[in-house]
């Protein structure tokens, strides 16, 4: 029997960084997601977000790529959320995602980091924080 774990962080954002994602909705679409992966084989580990955005530590799942495991979640959830209505205006998700990997030692600060958006983005826009991820990819 073949094992990896291979753990992913990614983060995707709504389309044109639309605040779709309300304090009141957030645990609503969190969990759905998370079911919805668990019904997929995909496990995660801790996901958050805010009004703009997710992030999400997930276990690569053997039988999916990263773009596919994103693919799965973001299209699903999409979906979801307007079939819920949840939204007053028909959700999207942007096309584009980050995803790196997260080796062990620094498993529990990226989950720190992930349960802490709230209050990280107090003082950062999803925006500034996407272009620091860029940056430290050289681009």
């Amino acid at each position: 029997m073949s094992y990896t774990k291979i753990m992913v962080h990614a983060v995707w954002g709504t389309k044109r960084r639309y605040p779709f994602i309300t304090k009141d909705i957030r645990p609503i679409i969190i969990n759905h997601i998370k079911n919805n992966a668990a019904s997929k084989g995909i496990y995660i580990d801790t996901i958050n977000g805010y009004n703009d955005h997710m992030h999400c530590l997930m276990d690569l799942n053997q039988e999916y790529s990263i773009g596919k495991s994103i693919q799965l979640l973001k299209g699903e959830s999409a979906f979801w959320i307007n079939k819920e209505k949840l939204t007053r205006l028909k959700f999207e998700w942007s096309n584009e995602y980050y995803a790196v990997s997260v080796d062990a030692q620094n498993i529990s600060h990226t989950r720190m980091y992930i349960q802490g958006q709230e209050v990280h983005h107090q003082n950062i826009s999803f925006q500034q924080e996407y272009d620091e991820l860029m940056r430290g990819f050289g681009f």
